[in-house]
This record gives structure tokens, sequence and C-alpha cells, in this order.
């Protein structure tokens, strides 16, 4: 059911206590699944897409015990049935990660998604999978699966979806041979990727790091740590921070300073925005500052841009992001609907076919209600909503229900901080 959002006037200002990281809790299901006994993962909060992967890997095999804070994952047993079907929601990551899995199972599976998720690529994946002993049925949800993966040499870009590598890097260690993933272009979203590592190493399996790409030894086992908890979501807290930086003051806590996360990054980038930031312990707080104008190069933290967007309409001077092309293909075209977003606002800005120029610090000011269409994507939702803050402009949202992709308790927490939220 679609929900309409009205946001008013006001200041956020406050303490949040993160969510945990989507990222990190689907590849730690996923390890745990294909694990040697049961794991429990220590968590704060689920998202749609953490229901889906849950979902899916039940439909392989493994069970789960979820409670609010806590899930206790059994793995894949050897008794299984012969077709599962895979629900994937909208969750792109889900079916990513999983297809190499279920083809390294041996699984005979229907794969099905939702929303924009049919029409994002996979083609590239799936060609790599049907040349390594599996059989697709297409390239595009819904699609049938069928056939044993096996070992040898996957050469793919690595500048199209991380996620593609993810899904291989889980899926190779299971097969009877060795494996080398071959990049044929600069690996962007690394951070994604160190994720990945870090889980897999907490696991017990190697990969090695070579000169284009990673060598992938087979006949591995993946070994229960016994107990792991979730990291807090940076990409997450992005939102709450950049609110902070742009009229107010907001901290961040549950976040850990040491992490993997690519999207951590939004700390350097808030600084050269100008934004005063302090860190104590796992809290991160940053209050308002005069912004300038500043060059961003998306390439390793494209779920950053849209909140950066934001950040840009209230920085004197013209910020310019690169090397976003990516987000063409995401749950929106994000450079697209921002472009629109910003320009709802009464923001200078123009569309680059790999991103965005943003000419920040003067608005217009009409008293009229923006009207701003979410595309169906949580990102821009959480975006127009921290925007309206900032701008002083009153907001209808028209598919606000798209948080609950990746923060279901988002207008929750934003309402407490002081934000003016009604659904209507």
């Amino acid at each position: 059911m679609s929900v309409n959002m009205r946001i008013g006037r006001g200041h956020l200002r406050g303490t949040v206590q993160m969510i945990s990281s989507k990222s990190d809790v689907h590849r730690l299901m996923i390890a745990a699944a294909l694990a040697n006994g049961p794991t429990e993962i220590f968590l704060n909060g689920r998202s749609e897409d953490i229901d889906a992967t849950i979902t899916c890997l039940q439909a392989l095999g493994a069970q789960f015990t979820c409670e609010e804070h806590r899930i206790v994952v059994h793995p894949i047993t050897e008794e299984h049935a012969d077709f599962a079907v895979l629900d994937c929601g909208e969750s792109g990551s889900t079916l990513r990660f999983l297809l190499p899995v279920a083809g390294a199972l041996g699984r005979n599976a229907l794969w099905e998604g939702r929303g924009r998720l049919p029409q994002r690529p996979i083609g590239i994946l799936t060609d790599l999978l049907q040349g390594h002993g599996c059989k697709m049925t297409g390239a595009h949800l819904p699609m049938e699966m069928s056939g044993q993966l096996t070992g040898g040499t996957y050469s793919l870009p690595g500048n199209v979806s991380s996620q593609f590598i993810t899904g291989l890097l889980f899926a190779l260690p299971l097969l009877e041979e060795d494996s080398d993933i071959i990049l044929t272009t600069e690996l962007e979203s690394m951070g994604y990727i160190a994720m990945t590592l870090h889980t897999l190493e907490r696991f017990g399996i190697v990969v090695e790091r070579t000169a284009n790409g990673f060598h992938v030894p087979g006949r591995q086992r993946y070994h229960s740590p016994g107990t792991l908890q979730a990291d807090g979501d940076w990409s997450n807290a992005a939102f709450w921070l950049a609110a902070g930086a742009m009229g107010g003051s907001v901290t961040c806590s549950g976040l850990q300073m040491q992490t993997a996360q690519g999207d951590q990054a939004i700390l350097e980038l808030l600084r050269r925005f100008g934004a005063q930031i302090e860190i104590e312990g796992d809290a991160v707080t940053v209050c308002h500052a005069s912004l300038k104008a500043c060059e961003i190069d998306a390439a390793q933290i494209p779920d950053l841009v849209p909140v950066l967007c934001m950040v840009a309409a209230v920085a004197e001077g013209t910020t310019e992001i690169h090397h976003a092309g990516r987000l063409r293909i995401k749950e929106s075209d994000r450079l697209a609907a921002m472009a629109d977003c910003l320009h709802r606002f009464g923001i200078r800005v123009e569309e680059l076919s790999e991103g965005l120029r943003i000419h920040g610090g003067k608005w217009k000011s009409e008293s009229s209600e923006v009207q701003i269409d979410a595309y169906g994507d949580h990102r821009i939702v959480m975006a127009a909503a921290i925007g309206a803050v900032a701008l002083e402009r009153e907001v209808m949202i028209t598919g606000a229900e798209a948080v609950a992709k990746s923060y279901p308790t988002f207008f929750a927490e934003f309402t407490r901080l002081g934000g003016d939220a009604d659904v209507l």
C-alpha cells in the first residue's frame, strides 16, 4: 500500500542508536547458513531486505530462530527439497549474493522478485554461472536455475556491481576446484568487498588477493564462530549526520570506528563540506556549520550520493559529483531521481551522464508544499525528508513506505529527534 508522508518544518536534535548494517547482516547470515554449526547473531533491528535473505536461505534449507535483537542460524543440511522457490522481494543483495551460492549447492530453483528488481541487470552474473555448469532460463526475474556450479576462471568488470563479486566469493570456496576471479576493470565499491572478505575470514574461509582479482581455493568449509555482533549501519547513519551538518546537532551511537563499511567515508566528506564532527567511543556527533561546496568522487561510495546531494544543496558554491553512473541501475535511477528532487526544492542542478552538478546555497522560498516522488527508493525517501528540514520547506513524499526496505523505523526516529512527519 502506498504511503504519502507530509514533512513539516523543524530541526533535528538528539541521539540515535543506529540500527544494524543490513550489508553486514546479509553477509553474516549467508556465511552462517553455510557453516558447520549454529551461529548466534545479535543485531539492532531488521528490514525488508534482511527478511528477504532469511526467506531465501530458509528455502535453501537453513533454519532460523528470530527474536527482537537476536537471530540464530541453523545451517543448510544435505536434506532439502528438490526444487526451491526463492523470493528476493526487492533486495538486489539477496539475489546477487545467493545466485552463485545456490549454484554451488547444486539447487534447482525458481527466482522471483518485485519492484524494480526484475529490471535490474544481472546478465553478467548469469552468463558467468552458465559458463560454469549452471543453466538459467533468462537474465531477468522470474527465472529458473539448475545444474552444479564448477570452479575455474571467472572474468567480470569490477565497476558494475560489487554484489556479483561478493556472491562469487561466498560460493567458490564450496567447490571442488580452485577458482580465480579476474577483474577486467578497476574495482569500485571496494568497501563492500572488504566487508565480504572480513566475514569470510571470521568463518575461516581463505581468499587470496591477486594483482587483478582474487584466488579462491576450493574444498573449504565454513566454521561458525558461535556468536557474532552485527555492526551499526554507517550508510543509514549518514542521513542523520548530514542533518546535523545542515542545521542541527545529531549524535549517532552504536557505530564501530574500525569498520570495513566504506560509507564511514561520510565523516571525511562532511569535514570537507565544513561540518564540525566529534567522536567519542562508538558515538559520532555532527553540528551545524557554514558549509562550502566540494568535489565528490562517488566511485567507492554510491549509496551516499542521495544524502550528499542534500548537503550540496545548502553548501555555498557548486558541488560536482563524479563517477556515479552505477546509480542509474539502483532501486531507481538515483541520478535522475535526485535531480528531479532538487529541482522541486528550488535548487539549480545539472544532470550529467555520470554524476550531478549542484549549485547550492540559494533556493526559492515559495510557501507552497513541495511534492516529491520517492520512485520506490528508500534512499530517495530519506534524502527528501532530511532535505525538507534543512531547506525549511513543507514536503509531501509519495511512496514513503519504501523506507522499510532498509530502515523501517526511520520516521519514528525522525519525529523523536524533533522532525514533523505525518502520514496522509
